[in-house]
């Protein structure tokens, strides 16, 4: 398994001062766990409402403002783990969708930080976080029909050589490089500002890992912390 390291472009130091993430690169086994996702989802939903990390609220509104920074507008489009994490106040969890999502879903409810997960055979290049200049192409739904979309100049963007993965740093993936658990190449980006403890943030990796090998014997794992 060949080592992936993305690039964090250093303008956003400015952004996100002390944003920092971990770099997971699994190469898939066959799944022979599938009750794994499941109880890891359904245990992540009960542990945010009955005995939630302290640091979830300031880390999350920490997102909100680094949305904010960039021009976003975070109570219209914030980031993954407040998306996810609203879905389980409302109804009391999550229904299942695929083993793999369920189980970085999971991770990023319990420990309120946006979790990405990509298909990475379907990159073009190296994953890399920089800046938009308004030309990018994005591909996503817009009323269940597919279409080309652009990032508005300055929007802190996912991309590789093809186009932008992810807009607004972690709030919507495109559909090319999406993840589900017929990928062989998994990466996933755990990405965390300082309101989270470093500790909490290699806690997080760790489980997604552990998870994902109960869920898939034989698959393997490197692991890469980015910072600023």
């Amino acid at each position: 398994m060949s080592l992936v390291t993305p690039s964090i472009d250093s303008r956003l130091a400015g952004i996100a001062p002390g944003f920092r993430a971990l770099s997971i690169l699994v190469e898939a086994a066959p799944i022979t766990h599938p009750e794994v996702a499941a109880a890891a989802l359904a245990q992540a939903c009960q542990q945010m409402i009955n005995d939630d990390v302290p640091w979830a609220d300031a880390h999350l509104s920490g997102w909100d403002e680094v949305f904010k920074a960039f021009g976003a507008k975070p109570k219209r489009t914030p980031c993954s783990a407040s998306a996810l994490r609203k879905r389980v106040l409302k109804d009391g969890s999550l229904p299942p969708l695929d083993p793999v999502v369920d189980i970085y879903n999971a991770v990023s409810i319990r420990y309120a930080i946006p979790v990405g997960g990509e298909n990475l055979a379907a990159y073009s290049g190296t994953p890399r976080l920089t800046l938009a200049d308004g030309s990018e192409p994005f591909d996503t739904f817009k009323e269940g029909q597919p279409v080309v979309e652009h990032p508005e100049p300055g929007e802190v963007i996912w991309r590789d050589d093809t186009g932008v993965t992810c807009r607004r740093w972690n709030w919507r993936q495109g559909i090319r490089t999406r993840l589900d658990s017929q990928a062989q190449s998994m990466w996933f980006i755990l990405e965390s500002l300082p309101s989270m403890p470093l500790a909490a943030l290699e806690e997080a990796g760790d489980e997604l890992v552990n998870n994902l090998q109960r869920l898939m014997p034989g698959a393997t794992a490197q692991v890469q912390m980015l910072t600023l």
